[in-house]
């Protein structure tokens, strides 16, 4: 048999991941934050784009031979209302060169500074002061040694962000080549500074600091503290009240005290700055209706350069490289624009069917919320579970019930005893309650618990209300005992 080659013509379809269909992909799932940051990146790497700043700059179109009509990603900014100045009426006799003097003085009396060191502008740039940096402060007040400075030092630099010191005395002296008890004398001075319970090696001693700071003259405070930190983590009164010999209320004195100590005393220095949750759209009750808004503030609304793109169109003047990088350009911007219209159009649909199916949730609160999956919204507007999925992905909305995260609304289903199933957010939210209604002193086991739910109708087992518990961030029964 002979083996040979042929060319033939083959018709086949073939689905290609284009860079701007990637784009538009991309942009869809992108968070509120995100997509900030990567409009302005855009702003800055293509000279196409322009951030419209008043009403007058967005009235221009795109050309013909993008093919794509303009789109602005925010609502129209209302024009400035007109101020008027008054003018002061002045008189002949005004001292102009006294005038003249005094505005141009570089302070309110005009200081001399001819020949002295203007304070820099770091100066006046606001800093908070880190852990590292505050106790090394009041190291160097008690006026140490150049030894103690070293050993002090190196401590200060291994105290983590809670405050506690990373390394034992052991570590340490094999660093520093010191002696162990120089070791443990520069580390007690380091604990008797601010914050109290700073640069302690464990919680024991942290806690311990922090009573003889406040000076508690309760001997059960420092017993418990020292000998029985682990049966006060397990809530075990019983176990304490019976070593120490003590009546129950001398030691829930003790403990509430206890509770009052701070077992991270760090935490106050730290730099970390919370982020507060921007919602992507919003949802408003008006009489009887719900009414939805997408959130576009501080998203930049764009445009196309004027100058660029008459410059397309211009003969003459620009070689036909520079026309064709500039034509790229103008595409690529018109395709974002429109990526970033779409992404808004998309989001404004998905709530839109959430509000359709979750009109209870809305008008009544988390008790009402019904299971639904992506497959239902998929297949109310029109589009794929896997864009459903992009789209509530780090987006949040704020709704009459407070705000959520779109993929709160897509809950798996829960059936009941007799009746229709309910979403399984619904009965965490009913988990809560239960166990906030509860008798502190005997609280529900999740056998209790699952047995309330039973006589509600809701039939789930031991393990889903531990499980449920759990992502609820609630103790067990044990650890949620009280005195």
């Amino acid at each position: 048999m002979a083996i040979e080659l042929k060319q033939q013509i083959k018709l086949s379809q073939q689905l290609v991941m284009t860079p701007q269909l990637q784009q538009a992909i991309k942009l869809l799932q992108l968070s509120r934050l995100e997509l900030i940051d990567t409009i302005r990146q855009e702003l800055e790497e293509n000279p196409v784009l322009d951030d419209v700043q008043n009403e007058a700059d967005s009235d221009d179109p795109i050309p013909e031979l993008l093919a794509e009509p303009e789109m602005s990603v925010a609502e129209e900014i209302p024009p400035e209302k007109e101020v008027t100045i008054e003018e002061k009426i002045l008189s002949d006799d005004t001292d102009w060169g006294s005038y003249t003097d005094e505005y141009n003085s570089s302070g309110k009396a005009g200081f001399e500074t001819e020949g002295k060191d203007t304070p820099k502008f770091e100066t006046f740039i606001s800093h908070k002061e880190s852990l590292s940096e505050h106790l090394l402060w009041q190291f160097m007040m008690t006026g140490p040694g150049e030894e103690e400075q070293k050993i002090g030092t190196l401590i200060i630099g291994n105290v983590d962000i809670d405050g506690y010191v990373a390394l034992s005395v052991g570590e340490i002296a094999a660093l520093n080549g010191s002696s162990p008890e120089k070791i443990a004398e520069v580390l007690a001075v380091l604990q008797n500074l601010d914050p109290p319970g700073v640069c302690a090696r464990d919680i024991r001693e942290c806690l311990l600091i922090q009573a003889q700071y406040l000076k508690i003259a309760n001997p059960l405070v420092t017993e418990i503290i020292r000998n029985y930190l682990p049966y006060l983590e397990s809530k075990n009164y019983s176990f304490i009240c019976k070593e120490l010999k003590a009546d129950t209320e001398d030691v829930n004195m003790a403990v509430n005290i206890i509770r009052g100590l701070d077992p991270r005393p760090g935490r106050a220095f730290s730099d970390e700055e919370p982020h507060y949750i921007e919602p992507d759209i919003s949802v408003y009750k008006v009489e009887d209706d719900f009414v939805i808004m997408m959130n576009d503030d501080g998203i930049p609304r764009l445009r196309l350069n004027p100058f660029y793109r008459n410059a397309v169109n211009e003969n003459g003047k620009f070689s036909e490289s520079t026309k064709d990088y500039m034509q790229e350009k103008l595409r690529s911007a018109a395709w974002l624009i429109k990526s970033i219209h779409h992404r808004q159009k998309t989001i404004y649909k998905v709530m839109e069917s959430i509000l359709k199916f979750q009109r209870e949730f809305f008008e009544k609160g988390v008790a009402y919320l019904k299971p639904m999956v992506l497959r239902d919204v998929a297949a109310d507007i029109g589009m794929h579970e896997s864009t459903i999925s992009r789209v509530t992905t780090n987006k949040y909305a704020y709704t009459p019930q407070g705000i959520f995260e779109l993929k709160y609304f897509f809950n798996s289903s829960i059936n009941r005893v007799h009746g229709d199933a309910t979403s399984s957010a619904s009965v965490q939210e009913k988990i809560k309650h239960i166990v906030e209604a509860e008798d502190p002193k005997k609280p529900y086991s999740d056998d209790k618990v699952a047995e309330l739910l039973e006589n509600m109708n809701i039939h789930i087992a031991r393990r889903t209300v531990a499980k449920y518990r759990e992502m609820l961030r609630i103790l067990p029964s044990n650890k949620r005992r009280q005195l």
